[in-house]
């Protein structure tokens, strides 16, 4: 184990003491379906993460975090309870998994881990896999919110200019150069705003990058890991891979922005930049 992650052989190990969870989630242009390809094909035992199911119906943001008692009640369904050692993971590599990560943990629940490189890695690792759905043992999940890993919309724009924002997206859409996918917000950034694109902190084989690689990415994006960091992306799944990076190599005051870009692009007392910062 080397947390935040653990690897393919550990949870081999492990796989019958932890409770497994897919957090697959694609882009909509993708036209994949999670949770089709989850009763497909699955770690032994896992049950499936719903992402978009598991937020706050009332927002109209995308796979906003659930209140308290919505998510103990889903975590409980899916027989995830207090206590256990949850290790997350997703049909990408690494891609969703860290947004579950976060979820748990702002919840209160500290024992949870990314399978680093996730099923397409556990494949190639030749363990096994299997079909169908999985019936879960329902268990009692207390939720203890920890304020200080998520931020909203007010939270961040008061830390402009005094906390650093690390923003996940691709550097066209960090600049302005592209449109954003979703119809209807702005581009650009937020002002002082540092470009750290997710694929950056990735191998080609979609695990995460080595602790000196990585620490190299965030010096190159002048991103201190000793200071305190806002993470942030298009609607809170990638922004969560920045996170995990961070805490990865010893960062110890990482937040999430989980309305990101799909609300400050948005709203019309959000200030924006265009260009390189």
């Amino acid at each position: 184990m080397d947390a935040p992650l653990v690897s393919t052989e550990w949870l081999a190990a492990h796989l019958d003491t932890v409770r497994v969870a897919d957090a697959s989630w694609t882009m909509p242009d993708d036209k994949r379906n999670p949770a089709a390809e989850f009763e497909a094909m699955h770690i032994p035992g896992a049950v499936f993460f719903d992402i978009d199911a598991i937020s706050d119906p009332a927002s109209p943001l995308p796979h906003t975090m659930p209140d308290a008692a919505d998510f103990a009640d889903a975590m409980g369904r899916l027989g995830i309870g207090d206590g256990e050692r949850v290790v997350v993971y997703d049909g990408t590599g690494i891609f969703s998994a860290p947004r579950a990560w976060w979820m748990l943990r702002a919840m209160g629940h500290e024992n949870v881990f990314v399978l680093n490189g996730g099923l397409p890695k556990w494949r190639r690792d030749g363990y096994a896999v299997e079909s169908g759905g999985t019936a879960a043992v329902p268990a009692t999940f207390t939720t203890r919110p920890l304020a200080g890993l998520a931020r909203d919309f007010g939270q961040v724009k008061a830390a402009l200019g005094r906390v650093q924002i690390a923003d996940a997206r691709s550097a066209a859409r960090f600049r302005g150069e592209e449109a954003e996918p979703r119809p209807g917000l702005r581009a650009g950034h937020m002002p002082g705003a540092k470009n750290t694109p997710w694929r950056s902190l990735l191998t080609q084989e979609n695990t995460l990058k080595p602790d000196e690689e990585l620490r190299a990415v965030f010096q190159a994006a002048q991103v201190d890991p000793l200071r305190p960091v806002i993470t942030t992306c298009g609607s809170g799944i990638s922004a969560a891979i920045v996170m995990l990076a961070l805490e990865k190599i010893g960062a110890a005051d990482v937040s999430l922005y989980d309305g990101s870009w799909a609300e400050w692009g948005g709203r019309a007392d959000a200030p924006i930049e265009t260009g390189a910062p």
